[in-house]
Formats: C-alpha cells, sequence, structure tokens
C-alpha cells in the first residue's frame, strides 16, 4: 500500500507537470496566431502555471460546485458522521474528512481533496436513504481508501485540468475557424512549438480522455481492499455494490468530467438501456461482478 501511496503521489506531479506543458503549446500557439511576438511564451507559462496552482489548491471546491454539494450537519446526518469518527479510527488518518451531501435519489460516493488534510468525502442523498448501516459503512470506508491511498489529489487535479484544457482547446478551435485570427506572416515563432502547439490544440480532447482513463482502475480494486482492512467486513460493501449496481436512477449533475470519481459509475445505462456487465477499454470503473469477486477473494 505504501508503494502505491507513493506512486500516486509521484503522478500527481507528472500530471501537473504534463498539462502545464500542453497548456503552454496551446496558449504559445494561440497567442502567435494573434501577433503577441515574442511575449508569446510568456503569456503562455504564466497562464498554464496560474491553471496548475488553482487546480491544485481548488479542485475540491471545483468539483464540489459541479455537483451542487452542500455541508453535512450533525443534526440531519448523525448517523453518516458517527460512521467517518469510527472510521477515521481505524484507519489511522490524523484529519477527519469533511462531509457533503448531495440532493439526488441516486445512491452514490465520491472522496476529493489534495490531500488527507484537505479531503472531502460526498454521499447523495439516495445512499443515506437506500443502504442498510453496515453498507453505508462499507462505502464511506471505500471513500477513506481513496484519501489514505491518496488517490483523490491524483484524480481531483485529473478531472480539474482536463477540463480545463478541452474547454480551452474547444474555445481556441472555435477563435481560430470563425474569423478570430489575423496572422503577421512577418511575425516569426519557433516552428517546432508552434506545430507541436497544433497538434496538441487538435489533439487535447482525445488527450483529455486518454487521461482520465489513466487513472487506473486498479485504484477502485485498492480502495475496495482498504475498506475492508477499514471495516473488517467485506459482505457491508459487497451488499452495497449490488444495491448501488441495480438502481435505476441516473445522477442528474453526473458528467464525463467528474463521472471517475464516483464509487461506481453515474451513468446507469449504454445507448440500448442495457447495463454493462464487464469493463471494457472506455470504463472509468472495474464491473461490479469483477469487484465483488474480488472482495469475496480477499483472505
Amino acid at each position: 500500500m505504501f508503494e502505491d501511496i507513493r506512486r500516486n503521489k509521484i503522478k500527481s506531479w507528472l500530471i501537473v507537470l504534463l498539462f502545464i506543458l500542453v497548456i503552454t503549446l496551446i496558449i504559445y500557439y494561440v497567442c502567435y496566431a494573434l501577433d503577441f511576438g515574442p511575449i508569446s511564451i510568456i503569456i503562455a507559462l504564466v497562464f498554464s502555471i496560474a491553471s496548475a496552482w488553482g487546480s491544485y489548491y481548488y479542485s475540491d471546491k471545483i468539483v464540489l460546485s459541479l455537483n451542487n454539494a452542500r455541508p453535512a450537519t450533525k443534526e440531519e446526518n448523525l448517523k453518516l458522521v458517527n460512521i467517518l469518527d469510527s472510521l477515521v479510527v481505524a484507519s489511522g488518518l490524523e484529519h477527519t474528512p469533511k462531509l457533503y451531501v448531495v440532493e439526488d435519489p441516486q445512491p452514490n460516493a465520491f472522496a476529493t481533496g489534495r490531500n488527507p488534510e484537505h479531503s472531502v468525502i460526498c454521499v447523495t442523498t439516495g445512499l443515506l436513504e437506500k443502504l442498510e448501516y453496515y453498507e453505508l459503512e462499507g462505502v464511506v470506508a471505500h471513500e477513506l481508501g481513496h484519501i489514505k491511498n491518496y488517490d483523490i489529489r491524483l484524480s481531483a487535479i485529473v478531472t480539474v485540468m482536463v477540463g480545463l484544457v478541452v474547454m480551452l482547446a474547444d474555445f481556441c478551435t472555435r477563435f481560430m475557424f470563425f474569423g478570430g485570427a489575423s496572422r503577421d506572416e512577418d511575425n516569426k515563432g519557433n516552428p517546432i512549438l508552434l506545430v507541436i502547439g497544433l497538434i496538441c490544440l487538435i489533439l487535447a480532447p482525445i488527450f483529455g480522455k486518454l487521461m482520465q482513463l489513466a487513472i487506473s482502475r486498479k485504484r477502485e480494486f485498492m480502495a475496495d481492499a482498504t475498506a475492508v482492512e477499514f471495516t473488517r467486513n467485506p459482505e457491508g460493501l459487497i451488499s452495497a455494490l449490488q444495491k448501488l449496481d441495480a438502481d435505476p436512477n441516473e445522477l442528474k449533475t453526473a458528467n464525463n468530467a467528474t463521472s471517475h470519481m464516483y464509487i461506481v459509475s453515474p451513468f446507469k445505462a449504454n445507448a440500448k438501456g442495457e447495463r454493462k456487465r464487464r469493463t471494457n477499454i472506455w470504463s472509468t470503473h472495474p464491473s461490479i461482478p469483477d469487484r465483488i469477486e474480488a472482495l469475496r477473494n480477499i483472505k
């Protein structure tokens, strides 16, 4: 586990550096096309570093805002608060994550934040209403596993920065192809950087999707195993996963940018209305049968 935590920390910083590079190249290309001259590279670097800084420090707030989450209260959510307090003791974490709730009938949950000291667990009202005590404990333990394993930093950074790159690429593409750019032929930029910037601009949406898929599905198996380590009760999480998989409701705030963060995919059906029973190459989560099988094989 400690080796996986170390790798997650390294991956987080590598992804930040990679996104800084991609955003810098896109902005440089656009600034050159707008006749900003040699200052283009400075503008690009400032913008990319500022966006990376904002993504790192405010990713949790951005994700919570995207999902219309509100803080949980002890008066309304006493069972949830008590479960979390007990699990924090069992996990050995020094800091208790903040609790948030999304008003939605679909039972689901996710964790976010940049580290265990600044972490959040968010659940839907459907989860609170439809799960029994030990099932809810299993789900909260799973999200606490993501926090202890530093999955949350990697996931939140990728969510915000992928969204930024895709929106930036879409804006720049529309601007460039609908009369927004007028380039002076005498304004010479670095031809290699310009070509790479153009490639990044064109491929950014694909790049963003691949980066989300690069957040290994192994994380979900690890978080399941960590949850069992905390609760000593695999049946609670197994029962919860079965209920979450069987629930027909769609999550109203679900979007492609944050779907990989949830304990189960918030998108319930494919185009034919049929549930996916096995993992495929484009899945953001392992299939529920695969996860249940792994849980039952835990010794």
